[in-house]
């Protein structure tokens, strides 16, 4: 078993149905409330990359994909074209997009994560895969820049600082990112006929923890 970066063709996955899946374990008490928990810190998502497809060459390249794969041994990158910046999609990604912690002075390497909020909720979910090139850093509101400041992992989504920022600086940063995902069936099932007559396989893609 292996992760291999390489995205799945981008072409194929924007037309794709999936997002994000918790798990919520639900108790009712025989006064009628509920209890309500938990076991999962974090969403997995689940996508389907069989809606994408639309030519016999796009089946092609999916099934070339697959087998370079072998099918659900080895993970890979799928882009989310839902959600893939650390911004709104209408934006560019900034150095300020995301606060990713606090300088204290000694540390200087931090996880990339993207924040979302609504009401009294927030979620911070951690970025395993940016996108090569797209990263940016600030600290203390100020941008600092890649080869002189700071290094990416590109495959854990480390930011590594050449100084530790000082402490009480605030960390940010904005990115692209993948989906560390694999094939979540060893099978693909299907017809030329059923395909040309608008019939789309199902090719289930589900994330994975890396």
């Amino acid at each position: 078993m292996a992760f291999h970066e390489v995205r799945f063709p981008a072409n194929l996955s924007f037309g794709s149905i999936g997002g994000p899946e918790r798990r919520t374990e639900i108790v009712a008490l025989a006064s009628g409330f509920e209890e309500r928990n938990t076991p999962w810190a974090h969403a997995r998502r689940r996508y389907d990359a069989g809606m994408g497809l639309r030519s016999l060459d796009d089946l092609s390249a999916l099934v070339a994909f697959f087998e370079a794969r072998a099918g659900q041994l080895h993970g890979f990158r799928w882009k989310d074209w839902s959600d893939y910046k650390s911004c709104l999609p209408s934006r560019a990604p900034a150095f300020d997009d995301q606060v990713i912690g606090q300088g204290d002075g000694v540390t200087r390497v931090f996880q990339l994560a993207k924040t979302y909020a609504s009401g009294p909720g927030r979620y911070a979910r951690p970025i395993d895969k940016p996108v090569k090139d797209t990263v940016r850093a600030g600290v203390g509101g100020n941008e600092v820049f890649p080869g002189i400041h700071y290094g990416v992992d590109h495959a854990k989504g480390l930011i590594t600082f050449s100084d530790a920022p000082e402490p009480g600086a605030e960390v940010t940063a904005g990115f692209e990112f993948d989906v560390p995902v694999r094939f979540d069936t060893d099978r693909i099932a299907v017809s030329v006929a059923s395909f040309q007559a608008g019939e789309m396989p199902a090719i289930p893609v589900i994330e994975v923890r890396v």
